[in-house]
């Protein structure tokens, strides 16, 4: 511990700037200490597909660390945000030295492609209604409350769950006139038949 924080610096960034572009060259790996950031990568026609939000503890730049491969997504910020940088050359003597963090790094890994391969499971075999529904599921179960805060707006939610806003917002409409859910605003949600939801 003391060694990482002898090698990291803080860098701070505003809301709403980009902290590295798809194509540029790594710099190493950032590592999230307050605020949130959206990774998102652009298709040819230019519309904008998440990737994942990170949160507090999360990190990114990670591909950075096995091969020189420029970055694959864009990383922009949501709010202001603190973050440790770590270059690639002492991250990757770090790993050598202690291969503890290696195999924790991988566990992460593991843990994003499985949820990416379930993401595409549900995008590809279920309707939008049943993703949203589930998605509002999860993240009863990720925030342990019925009452939760969506992490992210509704075009970035769209885009989380291969939809489309105005879909987004339909269900949620629809969802309400059902009794399932009550909204509170544009990002509270509080769920009032979880089991509806599941069954959708």
């Amino acid at each position: 511990m003391n060694q990482v924080i002898q090698l990291a610096h803080s860098v701070t960034h505003p809301r709403g700037e980009t902290i590295y572009h798809q194509g540029e060259r790594s710099e190493g790996l950032y590592i999230l200490h307050k605020g949130r950031i959206k990774v998102y990568r652009l298709s040819e026609n230019g519309k904008e597909q998440l990737v994942r939000i990170l949160e507090p503890g999360d990190f990114t730049g990670e591909l950075s660390l096995f091969d020189d491969t420029p970055h694959d997504a864009f990383a922009e910020t949501l709010e202001a945000v603190e973050i440790c940088m770590i270059e690639r050359d002492q991250m990757q003597e770090l790993l050598q030295q202690h291969p503890a963090i290696s195999l924790k790094m991988l566990a992460e890994f593991s843990s994003r492609l499985a949820d990416t391969e379930q993401r595409a499971a549900r995008i590809a075999m279920e309707s939008a209604e049943t993703r949203v529904a589930l998605y509002l599921a999860d993240l009863s179960e990720q925030q342990h409350n019925l009452t939760i805060e969506l992490p992210m707006n509704r075009k970035d939610l769209a885009s989380h769950l291969g939809t489309t806003p105005e879909t987004i917002s339909r269900k949620l409409s629809s969802f309400e006139e059902q009794g399932w859910i009550h909204q509170i605003g544009m990002k509270i949600v509080e769920i009032v038949d979880l089991d509806a939801l599941l069954l959708v």
